[in-house]
């Protein structure tokens, strides 16, 4: 399935990851119900409306209120077939249940931090950028990375970043944080990438040595892969018989919680054996989508899972 000619994705956030694999898993057909859990800047919602014109229809989520809000002056033309909610995907059993809405011909999720979010320096998200440490993906949320830093114990910071970084020097790191805010509290991304500089030394290769903490940080304070999981299920719950899951993630620990997650239930069907993944021409175009894998599965019939 070929990407509308007539979109136009440079507008907004970024330009959508694997759009046309998107296209090609979710199928999206006239009259069809989807969701997009997270909107961000509502790149691949114009595309499942486009392709399911003219009464296909798509309930988009995003914890961002500024993603909400900007996708709603893009998606304008749409109309009534683009119905737009502030909140997390992993809420998307009650939002259906309020919206009642029974069932859905298709999901989508989109992981990870949107450019648009990495480029805004005070969101404190990106350690290219100095500002604050945040890092929330909604603004209504309390808990922000400065907290964590500044009263987790040096064994719980070091857990942090060893699970969801998967920081080898995590306890390292961990202790010079703890040694640090005892005479200054770390309220900057800049002074977070100088300490963990001062740890693992300058950056010498492609990766930059506060990426994994910094993930690591993101995640905690988002619950990203609690949500993820509790997502995945909401979604295929939600799954009219035939309906697809798409799930594109960006780091090693949420590929596994989707890939295991679609082995393990029964009543979804995988396909794609293998994460599908950005071509060299999309990843020149858009280097965000380099780490991006894309895995797919169809919720299939009682009837069959009985067989």
């Amino acid at each position: 399935m070929r990407v509308p000619a007539d979109a136009n994705f440079s507008m907004n956030y970024h330009t959508p990851v694997l759009l046309e694999e998107v296209l090609r898993q979710l199928q999206p057909h006239t009259g069809g119900l989807y969701v997009d859990g997270t909107l961000g800047g509502g790149g691949h919602t114009e595309a499942i409306l486009r392709v399911s014109a003219p009464d296909g229809r798509v309930i988009g989520l995003d914890r961002d209120d500024e993603a909400i809000a900007s996708s709603h002056a893009r998606l304008s033309e749409f109309c009534v077939r683009a119905q737009l909610v502030t909140a997390n995907f992993s809420e998307l059993r009650n939002m259906l249940a309020k919206l009642q809405v029974a069932g859905v011909d298709g999901v989508l999720f989109d992981l990870g931090v949107s450019s648009r979010q990495l480029d805004e320096p005070t969101r404190g998200f990106s350690f290219l950028r100095d500002g604050p440490l945040d890092m929330r993906m909604s603004q209504s949320a309390s808990l922000t990375a400065r907290e964590v830093l500044a009263t987790e114990t040096q064994e719980e910071l070091a857990r942090i970043f060893f699970v969801y970084g998967e920081e080898r020097r995590s306890r390292a790191i961990a202790k010079r944080i703890v040694e640090q805010r005892k005479h200054e509290p770390l309220e900057t991304t800049t002074q977070l990438v100088r300490l963990i500089e001062r740890v693992l030394g300058p950056k010498r290769g492609p990766v930059h040595p506060a990426t994994r903490t910094f993930q690591a940080l993101r995640i905690h304070v988002n619950r990203e892969l609690d949500n993820l999981r509790e997502g995945l299920a909401a979604a295929t719950e939600a799954l009219n018989p035939g309906g697809r899951l798409v799930v594109i993630s960006f780091h090693s620990l949420e590929d596994r919680i989707v890939k295991w997650f679609f082995r393990e239930t029964q009543s979804l069907r995988v396909l794609t054996k293998k994460p599908l993944m950005a071509g060299e021409e999309e990843c020149a175009a858009n280097p965000r989508s380099r780490s991006a894998k894309l895995r797919a599965a169809e919720k299939i019939s009682e009837v069959c899972s009985q067989s």
